[in-house]
């Protein structure tokens, strides 16, 4: 997450790369029944009390309360020109966020009188729709103002989620030229990113007299970013740069004479040369700096109150109570079981040795993977978007309300295809302008086996992210820091899910692409183990790699590039598995008590009907749709 946006995304109730609609044109909330209309929603249980309660809300004060999330919402959306360019707004088009201390301490501010506001409602008058984002309101409130406490503990210039690289990505990704004032926004963009980046050093100064500075081996990668976007013309001689050939792209496509793009371009070229180019130098030489100051010790454990800051961000991301020693013992109870299956495998293809061995059997043998070609890259894209296309046919068997949006694959750009994760997901704009993206990592195909394909996709695409991102922010009937909210646990929970559902009916062409989701599984679990032995036992970089590469199967480069990325962002590895824990543990308790009854489409809809919600309102949800089919209601 973008640091200075820490305290705007966590009340808007937003991840990183989560998209949200609209601030305009909000459907009044509605009831719960009517969230998603024909679904398990409609029949979710209400006892008697529960009904007599509904029966007796004030229509006045669910009016009241509704109109109150969605000031708030639209009070700290108003804060963030990138999260409105994000969501397809076009208000404040020509600026980036704010990144001063002082704008920060305004908008924690705000949120606390939002608190105070929210705890004024009377619960007991509304409905249990309202009542329940009431309940997530104050939840997410009460988070961000703990959150600010932390504010310095983050590293806001680091290979997975780096200021400067984060900028560029908008303007490629997120910022629309439809006309010539939308080019020129993109040139006063590029015009404000001295002032924008002067800002950002402040912070990482701020950071590091507070002893909080990024691990060393964070340099070389942003470093290298860096100077990435300003390679290639205005800046060197050969090809266009990263920005300008998007520029181009974009002004060329305009319906407007040549002469006007002509000039659009030049004035493009001026901002780059004048602008962008010292902007990204002055950081760089900064960067430089500050890598000299930088250690390699690598744990929250090394920061000011560095445990009570990873117990936080563990209780955040899990939404849970665990502690680190009970997330790292069920992380090793998990290895040990998925590697029983991994063995079950070895004797169905028929390989003769230790699991360790058909470990190095997996990374090593060349039918695993596409050549590091273009061909090879094209090769993988197309057989993805194929895995993707073939479970679109199967979701009746598993869902009743599917997503209107579109997914595309696509590789990840070259310009952070070094230091970008292996694989990950941008939902769509709620205008239908732009279509859920699965972003695949093809710098090098050796990490990226070919039996690891199918889950990746259904994990990133279908029935993962784009079936739970999209579905919530098509909901009708809920406020928006709701449609467009993040739980880790829930959201990460429900995608390494989806990995497991596609087997359940029939899916996993042979029994290596069962490997691959029994690997990936693994992995999920390892990083519960390794991410508290990092944060909380003091593990070192090297210690924690090690510990992958003997438990499982993935490459050296998917070992080096995930012990990095825990390391940065301390407790969000961790929500994966404690997620799909939860949900399969409720699943199975609906299956024993419902018997017959049980019908996995509609719990499927309970689970998405309500968007994203931490694990313990998941489990009220699946109870009360319980009770209620056992009822017959």
């Amino acid at each position: 997450m973008k640091f200075n946006k820490t305290l705007i995304a966590a009340t808007i109730g937003t991840l990183v790369l989560a998209g949200c609609e609209r601030a305009e044109g909000t459907k009044a909330p509605q009831q719960d029944k009517e969230v998603v209309a024909g679904s398990a929603a409609d029949t979710s249980a209400k006892s008697s009390q529960q009904a007599g309660a509904e029966s007796s809300a004030n229509p006045e004060a669910i009016a009241r309360a509704n109109d109150l999330f969605e000031s708030h919402f639209q009070e700290l959306l108003d804060r963030s020109p990138e999260f409105k360019t994000f969501l397809g707004i076009k208000d404040d088009y020509g600026k980036w966020n704010n990144l001063s201390p002082e704008f920060e301490e305004e908008t924690h501010e705000i949120i606390k009188r939002q608190l105070a506001e929210l705890k004024k409602i009377d619960a007991s008058e509304l409905d249990d729709a309202t009542a329940l984002s009431l309940k997530l309101a104050i939840r997410n409130k009460e988070e961000g103002i703990e959150d600010y406490r932390w504010r310095l503990h983050t590293y806001p210039v680091n290979q997975m989620y780096a200021e400067h690289t984060s900028v560029a990505s908008l303007l490629i990704n997120q910022h629309r030229v439809d006309n010539v004032d939308d080019a020129e926004a993109y040139i006063s963009r590029l015009s404000a990113l001295p002032k924008h980046f002067d800002q950002l050093i402040a912070n990482l100064k701020e950071r590091a007299e507070a002893g909080v500075i990024p691990p060393k081996f964070v340099f070389p990668y942003v470093i290298s970013d860096g100077k990435n976007l300003i390679t290639g013309a205005p800046y060197t001689e050969g090809k266009d740069s990263t920005l300008l050939a998007d520029f181009k792209g974009k002004v060329n496509k305009l319906d407007i004479g040549d002469e006007q793009k002509k000039s659009l371009v030049e004035k493009a070229r001026k901002a780059m040369l004048e602008d962008v180019e010292p902007a990204y130098e002055e950081l760089i030489a900064y960067l430089g700096k500050l890598e000299k100051k930088a250690t390699t010790d690598d744990g929250a454990w090394k920061l000011p109150d560095g445990d009570d800051f990873y117990a936080h961000r563990l209780n955040v991301y899990t939404t849970t109570d665990l502690s680190a020693d009970e997330i790292h013992q069920k992380g090793l109870d998990e290895v040990e079981r998925i590697h029983g299956e991994m063995r079950e495998i070895m004797e169905k293809v028929g390989f003769e040795g230790s699991l360790q061995e058909f470990f190095e059997f997996m990374r090593t043998d060349e039918q695993f993977y596409y050549p590091n070609t273009e061909e090879g890259k094209q090769r993988y894209l197309k057989e993805a978007t194929a895995i993707i296309d073939n479970m679109k046919g199967r979701l009746d068997e598993l869902f009743i309300t599917k997503p209107e949006a579109d997914l595309t694959v696509k590789a990840v750009e070259p310009f952070r295809e070094k230091s970008a994760g292996k694989a990950f997901y941008q939902r769509p704009a709620p205008d239908g302008t732009r279509p859920g993206i699965y972003y695949a990592n093809l710098y090098n195909m050796k990490d990226m086996p070919t039996y690891q394909m199918e889950a990746l996709a259904y994990h990133e695409g279908i029935p993962g992210h784009h079936m739970q991102l999209s579905i919530a922010q098509e909901l009708e009937g809920i406020p928006k820091f709701r449609k467009f909210g993040g739980y880790t646990a829930y959201t990460e929970g429900w995608g390494l899910y989806s990995e497991l559902v596609p087997k359940e009916i029939g899916l996993y062409k042979d029994p290596y692409s069962d490997f691959g989701r029994l690997a990936m599984e693994l992995w999920r679990a390892a990083r519960l183990v390794v991410d508290t032995g990092i944060h909380s036992k003091k593990w070192t970089r090297e210690e924690a790699i090690e510990y992958l590469g003997k438990n499982t199967p993935n490459p050296k480069g998917d070992q080096v590039k995930a012990i990095e990325r825990y390391i940065v962002l301390p407790g969000q590895a961790t929500a994966y598995k404690i997620g799909m824990l939860k949900i399969v543990e409720l699943r199975e308790k609906a299956k024993e008590e419902l018997g017959d009854k049980f019908d996995v489409r509609e719990f499927h809809d309970v689970v998405l009907a309500n968007g994203a919600v931490p694990l313990d309102v998941l489990e009220q949800l699946v109870d009360e749709w319980i009770a209620g089919v056992k009822s017959g209601q």
